[in-house]
């Protein structure tokens, strides 16, 4: 198995293996690396006759591999054990990126048969945000990649149909005191304890209330969605799809033991579901912190916004509909433009029972 761990984001090994496939395929590609060590590969395929514009899109970074002798098996072993795929990113979203990409391959050879276009685009920093990845594409290439649907195969769950996602707000903070000898704390306050306090406070994030439509309400609140959710995403997952979450990811302070630190980083994830507004959350983070004169706050809010989903038909879809804890991706291009203060959006179109469309 190829290494694109994200950070730190070099993804050239993979990109080129993908390219070699594409390459012996006879299958065109571009590659467009607004960053050298982080490329993206795009293919198009224009059919005959008129018709839709069909994107697939996969991700060839994945996170980083942690400590590998935790690991039952290498990271990059690739070893199937039992029936399963054992390796770092096989799930999230190496298996997904495959099968687009055969998915292409397969649709590209009958030109005689099908109606319209059809792209793929692989992107290389899906895992940091999509900045110099989908991002750079729909903002760069637009035209070429934002279709009439977009098929993305990251790993989610047969028991649900997903119509929504919750949007990531990610948060920085620094503090930084004089220090000094952990002998004498009279001299200096201790960085590590002023983020332990502020971590508490800002869990107080977790109790904001949204204020979900009732559509979303409704489709959420069923025992069947209740239950796929818990199947397909464990015990509890039911209860985390309207509550926003905080996940401290990264806290880093000090430098010896019988020291004062001097500096503690912390970086935060807060998910923010459908009905909750960003800029609630960036006043109620600006209190916290504001208690904290030796901290400093950066972040970076979504950028996305909640849009209504339009009905495909009438008949209620065999498993029910679900929001994830995934954040939302740059490709959504919904039909249906009315605005909600929510942060979050609702990419695709699903179908609904009659009474809630």
């Amino acid at each position: 198995m190829t290494d694109a761990p994200n950070p730190p984001g070099d993804t050239r090994a993979g990109a080129a293996f993908i390219g070699d496939f594409l390459e012996r395929a006879g299958l065109p590609y571009r590659r467009i690396a607004p960053q050298e060590a982080m490329p993206n590969l795009l293919a198009a395929t224009r059919f005959t006759r008129p018709g839709p514009h069909l994107v697939l899109n996969g991700h060839i970074d994945v996170f980083p591999a942690g400590d590998r002798a935790r690991w039952t098996h290498g990271p990059l072993s690739g070893a199937i054990v039992d029936g399963r795929l054992h390796g770092l990113g096989t799930v999230d979203m190496k298996c997904g990126t495959t099968a687009s990409i055969f998915t292409y391959a397969h649709l590209s050879g009958l030109a005689d048969e099908l109606r319209g276009r059809l792209t793929l685009t692989l992107v290389s920093d899906e895992e940091t945000g999509g900045r110099w990845g989908s991002g750079y594409l729909v903002g760069h290439h637009g035209d070429e990649v934002l279709g009439d649907c977009v098929l993305n195969g990251e790993p989610s769950s047969p028991y649900t149909i997903r119509f929504g996602e919750k949007a990531m707000f990610w948060l920085k903070l620094s503090i930084r005191t004089p220090g000094g000898h952990s002998a004498y704390p009279h001299v200096s306050k201790s960085a590590n304890r002023i983020a332990a306090a502020l971590i508490r406070d800002l869990e107080s994030l977790e109790a904001l209330v949204p204020a979900t439509p009732e559509k979303v309400a409704r489709a959420l609140g069923g025992p069947d969605v209740r239950a796929g959710a818990e199947r397909g995403l464990g015990v509890g997952a039911a209860e985390l799809l309207q509550r926003v979450t905080l996940n401290i990811g990264v806290m880093q302070g000090g430098v010896k033991v019988n020291m004062l630190p001097a500096a503690c980083e912390i970086e935060a994830d807060v998910r923010l579901p459908v009905g909750v507004d960003r800029d609630d959350v960036r006043r109620a983070i600006e209190r916290i912190v504001a208690r904290y004169p030796e901290a400093a706050a950066s972040a970076r809010p979504p950028s996305s916004r909640w849009v209504a989903p339009t009905a495909a038909s009438g008949a209620r879809p065999a498993p029910p509909p679900t929001c994830t804890a995934a954040p939302p991706r740059a490709w959504a291009r919904p039909t249906n433009r009315s605005r909600s203060t929510s942060s979050s959006t609702w990419c695709a179109p699903t179908p609904s029972p009659p009474s809630t469309t």
